[in-house]
């Protein structure tokens, strides 16, 4: 097994990045990236403990809901989940967050690194409000780092082609996950229907 423990080593095996690539690292939300977070509806939050342990959590919301305060800061609301935190306590412990922002049907995806810190209230806080509900908590990053991700990943794994995707039908409902993981006794089609009812109802 070949280790790769150190930078010369990986760039012997990578090779160098072209002049084009690291120019395209900005460190602002320019007219291009504000029209691509606008249209996101979903991002995926990467966030790390001061000893190294990571957590990528994901945040959904009618796209237009991330706001762009300027060109250096965005906000995204806090929805209610499973209160277990990884990502604030990470955020709390170390402000480092990365950001990936997906939009439906497009292969290119949008990077977003800067530091992050979680805020209570602000006046923004009204431009949260979904479906009536106002978020407890907002994260609020700021840019220091900004790039287009180009199409390959997407094009390899055919994500937005329906016909890759597996039948739903194939693969075990989140249930039946819990159902065995956890020892629960309880079957899997009421665990689903409980899941289920939760998922849609409670999503604010």
């Amino acid at each position: 097994m070949g280790i790769i423990d150190s930078h010369e080593a990986l760039r012997e095996v990578i090779g160098e990045t072209s002049e084009r690539t690291r120019k395209k690292i900005i460190d602002r939300i320019d007219e291009h990236a504000r029209t691509l977070i606008e249209h996101s509806p979903f991002v995926l939050l990467a966030t790390s403990s001061p000893e190294g342990t990571c957590d990528v959590s994901p945040r959904g919301d009618p796209a237009g809901s991330v706001l762009v305060l300027d060109d250096k800061t965005l906000v995204l609301a806090d929805r209610p989940g499973n209160k277990l935190i990884d990502s604030f306590r990470n955020i709390v412990d170390n402000p480092h967050a990365g950001l990936l922002f997906l939009v439906p049907g497009m292969n290119e995806t949008l990077r977003v690194n800067g530091r992050a810190k979680l805020v209570s209230d602000a006046p923004f806080f009204d431009d949260l409000v979904v479906q009536g509900k106002r978020p407890k908590l907002a994260v609020v990053v700021e840019v220091e780092e900004l790039y287009m991700h180009c199409a390959k990943a997407f094009l390899r794994s055919s994500l937005w082609d329906p016909a890759t995707w597996p039948e739903r039908s194939t693969l075990p409902s989140l249930g039946t996950i819990l159902r065995d993981q956890m020892a629960l006794p309880i079957s899997a089609a009421d665990l689903d229907a409980d899941l289920n009812e939760r998922a849609l109802n409670q999503q604010y």
